[in-house]
């Protein structure tokens, strides 16, 4: 008999690509069981589930405690919802989340549409809602990698990773768009102001780097494309609003390095396997969502005072804990850790401006 099980991550890009692990483990099973697994998730995190291996089939649903900018908590939405819920008939439930957000909203929806088991980590009383509910800080560290909370979650319900499994991050298969390490994403964008490097500096780096003749790809989303071309300059490759999320993989699993800040992009090459030069801003920590499972630089001031706020406006004047980055720092990362990983990036000519594109960007 095949268990069909309903995972829910109902975040961004970056945040299902930091649950394929944990999805894997509950597509493995549990010893002589076969298991289906149907991903919910939100508008923005579904094209990620379509990479994940291990997931029968992705749902879409745009949460109202989650999704920005929110739709209203109408009747309709929790209709859609459980409408959704019906066409997958699940026989138990997980609810993935950050240590900043509660499973129980969800729980109460998929509780009254009839889903048990359930399984989440909560530090509210439950009550009802939760059939197994795990303690942060008593079940489990909340200062411990994205992927690692996931997998304590599903295993509570007994699904663990198979062996051979090393715990990466993992996509289905893309084919790089050019011969590995051939050249070098940039991707300036970032989903709040705290996160993100200045505009100015990403363009002087890819100066710095074009004239060191490297050849440097730079990427954004759809609403991206002014930026992407600033930052391009003369010698980059503008592909900005050009790529959805499995192109955009392809294009990472071909780079050498990708330069970014805490974005979906830099655990999409993660799970291709592409080191990161990470302009990581502590407004969250670290060791939660910094790249998992790749050779890494990172540059920002991990004790700024902005340290743990979750801000997506920096709280501090003049966004010290980035803006103090200089170009050549970041120069300097990309130098080190394409000498570190032995990768390489080629010449200016014949850069990746080849990937064949739909026009549909991804973040």
């Amino acid at each position: 008999m095949t268990r069909r099980v309903l995972v829910a991550r109902l975040d961004s890009l970056g945040d299902v690509v930091l649950a394929g692990p944990a999805v894997r483990a509950v597509a493995a099973g549990r010893p002589g069981e076969a298991t289906e697994v149907w991903l919910l998730c939100g508008p923005r995190g579904a094209p990620a589930g379509r990479l994940l291996p291990g997931v029968h089939e992705v749902l879409t649903w745009s949460c109202p405690w989650i999704a920005d900018p929110a739709p209203a908590p109408t009747p309709e939405k929790v209709d859609e919802l459980h409408e959704l819920v019906r066409s997958c008939d699940p026989d138990e439930a997980v609810i993935l989340t950050s240590f900043h957000q509660s499973p129980l909203p969800l729980a109460l929806l998929l509780r009254l549409a009839g889903v048990s088991p359930i399984v989440g980590a909560s530090v509210d009383y439950a009550g009802t809602l939760l059939d197994l509910r795990l303690r942060p800080g008593d079940d489990f560290p909340e200062d411990q990698p994205e992927v690692l909370r996931a997998l304590r979650i599903v295993a509570a319900l007994g699904y663990t990773l198979p062996s051979g499994d090393d715990g990466r991050l993992r996509l289905l298969p893309v084919a790089p768009v050019s011969a590995a390490g051939s050249y070098l994403v940039v991707h300036p964008g970032a989903d709040a102001p705290a996160r993100s490097w200045p505009a100015e500096h990403f363009r002087a780096l890819v100066a710095m780097l074009t004239d060191r003749g490297l050849r440097v790809t730079v990427t954004g989303g759809p609403g991206e494309r002014e930026l992407t071309r600033f930052v391009c300059g003369v010698d980059g490759v503008d592909l900005g609003g050009c790529t959805d999320a499995a192109e955009l993989a392809a294009l990472l699993a071909g780079a050498a390095a990708v330069i970014t800040g805490n974005t979906g992009p830099a655990h999409l090459a993660a799970a291709v396997g592409t080191p990161v030069v990470s302009l990581f801003a502590p407004v969250v920590p670290l060791v939660r969502w910094g790249p998992y499972g790749v050779d890494c630089e990172i540059l920002g001031d991990q004790d700024a005072p902005c340290r743990g706020s979750r801000a997506r406006t920096c709280p501090v004047p003049g966004h010290p804990c980035l803006t103090g980055v200089s170009p050549t720092d970041a120069v300097g990362a990309t130098l080190r850790l394409l000498s570190r990983t032995g990768r390489h990036s080629g010449r200016k000519a014949g850069a990746a401006s080849s990937v064949t594109t739909t026009g549909e960007g991804a973040a």
